[in-house]
């Protein structure tokens, strides 16, 4: 996998079935369950925004967070992050997986589109680049 999904993914695919976000999560997780990397702060910001929601209890965010853990694999990063520091901790993240994007919608990030060679898209444009076919092969040489 070259992605990585941003906390806010994760949560908006938790609480909005249907919508880009979810999409992205089903095709990522479900498709490629335990190739996609994550880190320990992703990991904790999926937990504190999602004990942030009153609809989500405590029990439910527990279990949210086993499944998301039984999907991924965890990567070890080279510092750690403060809550609230996204871009830092997203582009060490996806260095740490071997990854070149960060899918999110969060839109400071999109509004910088790449930072330090790691590229932010949209759940919305990760789902478009997905469902498109592979160009067609160049013609044969002679």
């Amino acid at each position: 996998m070259d992605i990585i999904l941003a906390p806010d993914v994760y949560v908006n695919a938790s609480v909005a079935l249907g919508t880009p976000p979810e999409q992205v999560v089903q095709r990522v997780l479900g498709k490629h369950k335990g190739e996609s990397k994550t880190s320990e702060w992703v990991l904790d910001r999926v937990r504190a925004m999602l004990s942030a929601l009153p609809a989500f209890k405590h029990d439910a965010v527990q279990e949210q967070l086993g499944l998301i853990r039984g999907l991924v694999q965890i990567v070890p990063t080279s510092t750690t992050f403060a809550p609230e520091l996204w871009e830092a901790a997203l582009v060490d993240t996806a260095k740490a997986a071997g990854a070149k994007r960060v899918v999110t919608d969060h839109p400071d990030l999109l509004a910088k589109e790449s930072v330090d060679s790691i590229e932010f898209v949209s759940s919305e444009q990760w789902l478009f680049e997905f469902t498109m076919p592979p160009p067609p092969p160049p013609p044969p040489t002679r």
